[in-house]
Order: structure tokens, then C-alpha cells, then sequence
């Protein structure tokens, strides 16, 4: 027999239309985790999905049980996700056919007083049919206290006292609240499909001496296309012929145009300025930087921050707690003081439409994903609002030196013969060895010897030793490049060695058979914004380390330079336990930076791994956040970004908060009636929107 235990375990994401706020999400996953087969539940009304995990799902099932509760499935292609303008939406219609009405019905009031209420019971009862449609299925689902609920038992106890005016501006201002909740996330919606519209629907394909266009979503790796100047990029691909400035902006928000050479790789969304480029195709549609950065911010904007599950847990009790008290509120002043019976309701009906949280629950999501979207429009991609809250906390953070504070790119400066070899012949032996790898000093070694004019070899039994060096068979002899600290010279050697690295620069030492042939020296200079960016680092209270694996007197004179505390000749395992040192010391959040290959170790051990946006792959996939302007400046516009973002959440929840405490007390003291405690809800609503839309226009420093 097979048990649950065998079945396989599946998660399915579906596109749901509808779902624009908190107290919808609560409704999807309530119901949702009632069905036997599921195991849990996210919903995100900010993408309009519903993640689903859980044993042999299936998918009709899911969509009749969300199609119940009124979120029916939609397709998730670009047509479909496309919005209408609020006017022609159901809520819109909703607002205007309401609004219409109680107009109507204050016109007939005044105009022939002996109609009585009777216009705006009406208007009331259009109004609120939708919304007992939705507590209704609801209820059903197993969730009686949700906002339509509360809503439906206050207008129909208005009328029922005989408060048929205040009823019908109830149900109208509720509508325009939730009106503007779905504007809100189809905002929010309408930024990511932005980010798919960047590549072309159509590319010119390459077949042999013939040029054909197709649909650039049926481009596969290793075919070719031909992108003129002024087009974007369709794909992601490697330039086989041709040299241009592309517009990168759309991707890392980078405003320079580059320059693009033969065997260099390009991103889709890409804009070709100068001459035609012939580009093979390295990754299909679905797995191009776009798609791949899409999904990363769907992902992010899905996954809540610590603060949003505390605000959701929060709401989950605040509600059931002002029913309570509503009801008491009720029942108890009129058996213990002479205030009549239709006062006290009334008064708890008004303390019920206060006790709607709308504005609490949207006020954590709205801002951050207002910050995820300002930030990916910047190349600062982040994995979540848990990471956008962690990287506001962070008081010290650790950078590599090699393709982080530095460009990555090292210059060979010196070249000395230690035998009776040239200095040609030590660069030629040494580039033997590094053909084959993808090293910055590797690279430049090999540059270095092809700008010289040497004829290159490649090395056999290559065996590259982490954080060492290389080695290798080379024309007959046993070949090693390795750092001068796995070396013991003469006192001159040692001395020479020391020299050239107190100046700032890399040594390698090339060893034939165990004897000394020769050393290279190489320097790689800051990125042109290092010093700007300790700094700003710095003015945000961020102390910054330089941990490197190069030697300790060229990441010494490279931390004078700068300003900053340096260690060298650290292995990846000695990178990752200064961190996990510094985090038992208490030293607070800590932050490291680096390529994503080498630092592996070192990012996973920190609060918040950053990865330089050089190699995409590593920067999207392995770093809790990453860089795609490879700027070191990025990392203190993340901070900034984040604790701009977390001070917008608190003003959120003081504002959502603070009009529910003022109009609470003012309602129970019969002050403020049922139409004024709405209008606070909603207007509290509109504030924490716009609020949170204030970071869309964050101004980075």
C-alpha cells in the first residue's frame, strides 16, 4: 500500500486574478490548507500567485477550491497578466455603479423627503452584494472572520437600526478601499511584466548565408542571430563576430554604454548601439538573465520579511480580540447605564469596520516590494524581504580584494629571472600553465605573454591546488606556479619577494622541478568607486574588512590605501570562520562580499551574502543579494535602500495603527459615528499605499 510518506512530494504555483490584499491571502491559504494533500501555502496578492507544496497535488482540485473563493486561475502568459484600467475592472464598476447610487439617493432624499431611507437601503444592499458574496464563500471555506464579514455584519445591522445612510457611504467608501488595495498590486504586477517586455518578441536568425526571423522565445543554445544596430539583444549569447557599445541599462542600471568584443558575453534586453553583431545563443528564453531576474523578484516579493509574518500573526488575533470586544461594546452599557440599545450597536458596528485591518496588513508588503522593484531597477537584485530587513541590520561587512574591491583584472608589471633563463622564458613557461584557466592572474600571465609576441604551449597533467597555485608537465619538466608563502628562498629571494609586495602587488613564483625559475609580479588596482563607497559604508556606521587570500604584505599596502582593516593569506575555510568568529562575538549582522566562487564558504556563512555581479550565474543563484553593476558602491545603496525601506514599514504600521487608536477611542465615546470610522480605514490605506510608493522614487546617494 502507498503511503503519503512515498508519494511524491510537488509544488505547483499558480496565477490567480483578484487576490489584491492581505485578507485575500489569508483567505487562499486558509482554504487551501484544509485540502488533505497540502502541505503549505503562500500566497502573494503583490504577484497574484498561490505556491502550493505538497503530495500527488492536483491541479483541478486547487483551481475549483481558489475558483470557490472567487480567485479563479489565469494563464500566466504576458496577454493574460496584462491589466484593464481601474474604470473597466469589477471593483471600478463596482465603485462607480455605488457611487452613482448613493448619489441617487441623496438627491431623492432631499428632493421628496417622504421617500424616507428607502433610496439608500437600496443603494446599500447593490453595493454590499458583492461583498457577501465573498464572506459567504468564505465561510464555506472555513474562515468566518475576514474583512467582508465584518463589512457585511456592520451594513446590514445599520440598516436593521434604521442608519441607512450611513450604511450605503459604509459599502461605497469600502469598495473605493478595496479599489484602490488592486491598483496598488497591479502596480506592482505591471513592473514585472515591464522587466519581460525588455527583450524583442522576434529575432533575425542566422541559417547558413540566409537570415530568417522566428520568435525570439524559440531561440536554443548554439544557434545564431544577427542583431542590428538599434536592436535589442533577443537572448543571452557570446559575440562571434563584431565589436559595439551596448546599452546595458535595462539590465543593471548601468547609464554608460560598454563596449563588446568577440568572445564576450551579452545579456538579453541589451540594446546594440553601434555596429551588427553576429551572437550565438547561450540560454533559451526561459533561462536568459531576464527571465532568470524576473523570477528572482517574483520569488523575493513572495517570500515575507520577518516584520510582514509578524503583522500577519498580529492581525490573526487583533481581529477575533475587537469582535470581542465590539460585542461587549454592545451588550454590556445598556444593562449598566441608561444608554439605549440602538446607540450601543451602532457603536459596535462603527468599532467593527475599525477593527478591519486592511491598512495594517498591506502596510509591510507595500513598501517592500516598492523597495525590491526600486532596487532591481538599479541592478541591486535581493532575495526576499527577509534579506532587504537583514541587510539594514548589518554593522560590519567583509570583501574580498580580487574582482570586488579590485576590477578583477591584473596587469603583469614585473618579470625577474632567478636562472639562466630570460624573462621571456619565465613569462612563456608560466602562461603554459594558465592556459586553461579563468583566473584574473591567470589571465593576465597569458596576456601579458601573448602581448610579447610568445609562441604558447599548454601544459599537460595541469592540477590547479585551491588557494596555492597550479602546476603542470611542460616540455619535459615538472612545472609549479604557486604564491611565494608555499615557497622557502635565500634571504635575497625572500627579500626581492617582500619588495615587490610591499608595493602593492602579486607575486608568483614559477618553479622548475622545486627550484625557482623566476617571479611575476602583478598589481590590481581599486575600482574607481572603492574609496567612494567605504565611505559611504562608513558614514552608515559599517565598518569594512578586507579578507583576502593573496599575501599578507600586498593586502596590507592595499588596506593602507584604502583605509581599512586587511587580512591575507586566508584560505575559503579561513574566510568563513572569521565570519562565524565576528557573529559569536556579538558584533551584530555581519555582511560578505566577493565573486560567489571562491567565497562560497565565506557567503554562506554570513547574515548576508553579496555577490559581485561578474560571473551572472554565481550572482543570481548563489548570494542572498547580488550585484549586477559590479560596483562596490551597490553594497552601501542596498543598506541605505534598506533602511530607508524598514523606516517606511514603521511609519506604515503608525499610521495604520495610530487612525484605529484615535477613532477607537472617539467611536466609543460617541464622538465619530460608522461612515467617519471607514473613511479612516480607508483613508489609512491610501496613506500606507502612497507611502510605500514613495520608494519607487528613492533617490540613491
Amino acid at each position: 500500500m502507498t503511503t503519503r510518506q512515498d508519494t511524491p512530494r510537488d509544488t505547483l504555483r499558480l496565477n490567480v486574478q483578484g487576490m489584491d490584499c492581505g485578507g485575500c491571502e489569508r483567505n487562499v491559504e486558509t482554504a487551501l490548507n484544509r485540502l488533505p494533500q497540502v502541505e503549505q501555502v503562500s500566497a502573494s496578492s503583490m504577484n497574484g500567485t498561490v505556491s502550493v507544496t505538497g503530495h500527488a497535488l492536483d491541479h483541478d482540485t486547487l483551481s475549483q477550491t481558489l475558483a470557490k473563493l472567487g480567485y479563479p486561475v489565469v494563464d500566466a502568459s504576458p496577454e493574460a497578466s496584462s491589466t484593464p484600467p481601474w474604470w473597466r475592472t469589477p471593483k471600478g464598476q463596482l465603485v462607480v455603479f455605488s457611487g452613482a447610487l448613493l448619489a441617487i439617493a441623496g438627491l431623492l432624499t432631499m428632493s421628496f423627503p417622504l421617500v424616507g431611507s428607502w433610496p439608500f437601503v437600496v443603494a446599500t444592499l447593490v453595493g454590499w452584494v458583492p461583498i457577501g458574496q465573498a464572506a459567504w464563500r468564505a465561510l464555506r471555506m472555513g474562515n468566518p472572520l475576514t474583512i467582508e464579514m465584518l463589512m457585511t455584519i456592520a451594513a446590514l445591522g445599520a440598516l436593521i437600526i434604521g442608519a441607512a445612510a450611513e450604511a450605503a457611504v459604509v459599502v461605497f467608501l469600502f469598495a473605493v478601499g478595496e479599489l484602490l488595495e488592486g491598483v496598488a498590486a497591479g502596480q506592482a504586477r505591471r513592473r514585472i511584466a515591464a522587466l519581460a517586455n525588455l527583450a524583442p518578441a522576434m529575432a533575425r536568425l542566422l541559417e547558413g548565408d540566409a537570415i530568417r526571423d522566428v520568435p525570439a522565445d524559440w531561440l536554443t543554445p548554439g544557434q545564431r542571430v544577427l542583431v542590428r544596430p538599434g536592436d535589442r539583444v533577443p537572448c543571452d549569447g557570446r559575440i562571434v563576430s563584431g565589436t559595439s557599445h551596448l546599452d546595458e541599462s535595462p539590465i543593471n542600471g548601468e547609464s554608460v554604454p560598454r563596449q563588446r568584443a568577440t568572445g564576450e558575453d551579452i545579456w538579453a534586453g541589451t540594446v546594440n548601439l553601434d555596429a551588427a553583431l553576429e551572437v550565438e545563443v547561450t540560454r533559451g528564453a526561459a533561462d536568459n538573465t531576464i527571465a532568470r531576474i524576473i523570477h528572482l523578484v517574483e520569488e523575493a516579493q513572495a517570500a515575507k520579511a520577518p516584520v510582514a509574518r509578524f503583522i500577519d500573526r498580529f492581525a490573526r488575533w487583533y481581529m477575533p480580540f475587537v469582535v470581542g470586544v465590539a460585542v461587549l461594546v454592545a451588550v454590556v452599557p445598556p444593562w449598566l447605564t441608561d444608554l439605549a440599545w440602538s446607540e450601543s450597536v451602532y457603536r459596535a458596528l462603527a468599532l467593527l469596520l475599525i477593527a478591519c485591518p486592511c491598512a495594517l496588513v498591506i502596510s509591510t508588503p507595500a513598501a517592500i516590494a516598492a523597495g525590491l522593484s526600486t532596487a532591481a531597477r538599479r541592478g541591486l537584485l535581493i532575495k526576499g524581504g527577509a534579506v532587504l530587513e537583514q541587510l539594514g541590520k548589518l554593522q560590519r561587512v567583509a570583501v574580498d580584494k580580487t574582482g570586488t574591491l579590485t576590477a578583477g583584472a591584473p596587469s603583469v608589471t614585473d618579470v625577474e629571472a632567478w636562472t639562466e633563463s630570460s624573462e621571456d622564458e619565465v613569462v612563456r613557461l608560466a602562461a603554459a600553465l594558465e592556459q586553461d584557466s579563468s583566473h584574473p592572474v591567470a589571465q593576465a600571465i597569458v596576456q601579458h605573454a601573448e602581448q610579447l609576441g610568445l609562441s604558447l604551449g599548454r601544459a599537460s597533467e595541469g592540477q590547479a591546488q585551491a588557494g596555492q597555485g597550479v602546476s603542470g608537465r611542460f616540455e619535459g619538466r615538472q612545472l609549479t606556479l604557486t604564491s611565494p608563502r608555499h615557497w622557502q628562498g635565500t634571504e635575497t629571494q625572500s627579500a626581492r619577494i617582500a619588495a615587490l609586495e610591499a608595493e602593492g602587488k602579486t607575486v608568483v613564483l614559477l618553479l622548475a622541478e622545486g627550484s625557482a625559475l623566476g617571479v611575476l609580479a602583478l598589481r590590481d588596482e581599486p575600482r574607481e568607486d572603492t574609496p567612494a563607497a567605504i565611505d559611504a559604508l562608513n558614514r552608515l556606521g559599517v565598518s569594512v574588512v578586507m579578507l583576502s587570500g593573496d599575501n599578507a604584505r600586498t593586502v596590507a599596502a592595499m588596506g593602507k590605501q584604502l583605509g581599512i582593516e586587511a587580512e591575507g593569506e586566508l584560505m575559503p575555510e579561513d574566510k568563513a570562520q572569521r565570519v562565524r568568529d565576528w557573529q559569536a562575538q556579538g558584533l551584530g549582522p555581519v555582511g560578505k562580499v566577493g565573486d560567489g566562487i571562491n567565497d562560497a564558504p565565506a557567503l554562506a556563512a554570513a547574515d548576508v551574502g553579496v555577490a559581485m555581479g561578474g560571473g551572472t550565474d554565481v550572482a543570481l543563484e548563489t548570494a542572498d543579494a547580488a550585484l549586477l553593476k559590479n560596483r562596490v558602491m551597490g553594497v552601501a545603496e542596498l543598506i541605505g535602500l534598506s533602511r530607508a525601506t524598514l523606516r517606511n514599514v514603521k511609519t506604515n504600521v503608525v499610521l495604520a495603527l495610530g487612525f484605529k487608536a484615535i477613532f477607537l477611542v472617539s467611536t466609543l465615546a460617541g464622538v465619530t459615528g460608522m461612515w467617519v470610522a471607514v473613511m479612516a480605514d480607508t483613508g489609512a490605506t491610501v496613506l500606507v499605499t502612497l507611502n510605500a510608493m514613495r520608494l519607487l522614487g528613492y533617490r540613491f546617494r
